[in-house]
């Protein structure tokens, strides 16, 4: 059956170790959209850090779209908000106990900016804010009324990446049950409400545009992309650089993002 749908990770998998989209990957996406297949950026960051890319491969406003905060968020590339999925104070307060797991960052996230209450910031919540062209916003504990809401949480390396594999070692059943957690790279855990992934939004997207899951093609590289790994009917490519899980689930491996991966996979399969 053909696609008509491509949910595209971003980091590791549509932008080259540069932060990037190559020509020839732009050149293809360029097509399969000018062919009526809808285009998707499916990523863990927020739309402020996605419009630069979508305005590369010509995607833009309301007819188009995107899913950001690991799939808390469905918005139009207008900035309207399709499907938005929250935690509250309580969240809050929780995220704040796994923290005292480890020596990490710990940010909040919301499509206005990050929140933390960390008077010492680390390289990688620095770099991500960068990234994302997201201001910081550093408060105390007191100063986050109770009704804060947000849409992701990062827990980053401050100064000891060694740090975070004792979190993720050691947080708890009952935050696993809770939430949905993943290790997206080795020095950060994303935590988002249950059931709020990549995979849930995908599927919703597909189903409020008519499109069928086995319409569907997916493309990613890391933990936070396993969600849209597990669905039985995406068509699932998984990059040359993906971990393994990532790589066991999938029906084609690709080349890397360094060497036009999601191309070759739709000259093979799509176009």
């Amino acid at each position: 059956m053909a696609i008509k749908l491509i949910a595209v990770d971003l980091d590791g998998t549509l932008l080259t170790t540069s932060k990037q989209i190559s020509p020839e990957t732009e050149r293809i996406l360029k097509q399969a959209d000018s062919q009526g297949i809808k285009v998707v950026l499916a990523t863990g960051r927020p739309l402020s850090g996605t419009i630069e890319f979508n305005k590369q491969l010509g995607l833009q406003g309301a007819s188009q779209y995107d899913i950001v905060f690991n799939g808390a968020v469905i918005q139009d590339l207008a900035g309207n908000i399709l499907m938005n999925e929250e935690m509250n104070y309580r969240d809050f307060s929780n995220m704040r106990r796994l923290q005292r797991l480890a020596h990490v960052n710990l940010h909040f996230e919301t499509p206005e900016c990050y929140w933390t209450c960390d008077r010492d910031i680390g390289v990688n919540l620095a770099r991500n804010a960068t990234y994302n062209k997201n201001v910081i916003k550093v408060r105390k504990a007191e100063e986050i009324p109770q009704d804060f809401t947000f849409n992701k949480v990062g827990l980053s390396v401050l100064d000891d990446e060694r740090e975070v594999d004792k979190l993720w070692n050691n947080i708890p059943q009952w935050a696993f049950a809770k939430y949905d957690i993943v290790r997206s790279f080795s020095s950060i855990v994303e935590i988002n409400i249950k059931d709020a992934s990549k995979g849930n939004a995908v599927l919703q997207l597909a189903e409020r545009l008519k499109i069928k899951s086995s319409q569907v093609m997916v493309f990613g590289d890391q933990g936070n992309d396993i969600s849209m790994f597990t669905n039985p009917d995406f068509k699932k490519v998984a990059m040359g650089n993906a971990v393994g899980m990532i790589k066991d689930y999938a029906d084609y491996v690709t080349a890397d993002n360094d060497n036009d991966g999601i191309a070759k996979a739709l000259k093979k399969f799509v176009l």
